[in-house]
């Protein structure tokens, strides 16, 4: 009796809770919730009409996105600007985008300068902002942005490099979007420009440079530690 209870309800609410999932996700993405806002589980199963166990398991899945924080007795919140995780992601990705940039400069062949040459020109030519996806950058762009920089790195030929690359990408993606937000006179389309034309160039040491620069600028913006204009 329990477990055809259980099985019949499962698919139900694994439904809702993918639904409440995807409805959070979006919204902190868009910046309906702001940095440090608190995403109350109460408010969240009235507002959506479900139950709480739905919400809290859809806030589970935020959080391991790191979208959002589990604070001790106090429920879960969207991170802030300050958090240092911002701080060490970008670290990471200093250390070792880079050197991937180098080994794919070194081992791309030809049919990797042409995938460069059209995921940057795929880059230039989406819109970065839609107005009904709200003052983020649109999904069509952040799709095209992560393309790019992946397609910069995929000569190194190395996929457990590659899959570093995915999880660090994922984790500061909230991120990015706070520091295109913070700054918008910022030219990243000149940045991605210059780092195009330095892998397809050969010039190793140009493109690395100019990537950790890029990288440093991001996370400094939300420090306040970047140029307001670099």
């Amino acid at each position: 009796m329990t477990q055809t209870a259980h099985t019949s309800n499962s698919p139900g609410k694994q439904m809702l809770s993918e639904q409440v999932y995807a409805h959070l996700r979006d919204a902190i993405m868009r910046g309906t919730y702001a940095p440090g806002d608190a995403l109350k589980p109460q408010d969240l199963a009235k507002e959506q009409g479900v139950s709480l166990a739905v919400v809290r398991e859809a806030l589970v899945r935020v959080v391991g996105e790191g979208l959002a924080d589990r604070l001790p007795n106090r429920g879960f919140a969207v991170p802030s600007f300050s958090d240092r995780r911002w701080q060490e992601i970008a670290e990471a990705r200093r250390t070792i985008e880079p050197v991937m940039l180098r080994m794919s400069i070194e081992r791309g062949d030809v049919d990797w300068e042409a995938r460069v040459r059209a995921a940057h020109h795929r880059l230039v030519r989406t819109p970065a902002y839609v107005p009904e996806e709200g003052e983020y950058y649109s999904a069509a762009w952040s799709e095209v942005h992560r393309a790019f920089h992946r397609t910069l790195l995929e000569g190194c030929g190395n996929p457990v490099l590659l899959e570093t690359f995915d999880r660090l990408w994922t984790a500061s993606e909230l991120a990015r979007r706070w520091s295109a937000h913070r700054n918008p006179d910022r030219d990243g389309a000149d940045e991605h420009r210059r780092l195009e034309e330095a892998a397809l160039a050969r010039d190793t040491d140009t493109a690395a440079g100019l990537l950790a620069e890029h990288l440093t600028l991001t996370a400094g913006v939300l420090t306040g530690c970047a140029p307001s204009n670099p």
